[in-house]
């Protein structure tokens, strides 16, 4: 699971920034679920993924609001 960088971010538009945000909150789920069930035993992975769509979330509202 690798932190994905703004600057790569800030050149997607706002739909393509909420697929990726569906699609890293299904991540999430599963990863907890493993992280439950003894799966996987990297837990700062649901930290980097938590970190990634708040990331994305603020990208999202700030192209909304026409800063970006």
């Amino acid at each position: 699971m690798k932190d994905t960088k703004t600057s790569d971010l800030r050149e997607k538009s706002v739909p393509e920034l909420e697929a990726m945000v569906r699609e890293e909150r299904a991540n999430l789920y599963k990863a907890r679920r493993d992280l439950v069930f003894r799966r996987i035993t990297d837990t700062a992975s649901v930290k980097i993924r938590r970190h990634n769509i708040a990331r994305m979330m603020t990208l999202i509202a700030e192209k909304k609001r026409g800063n970006a």
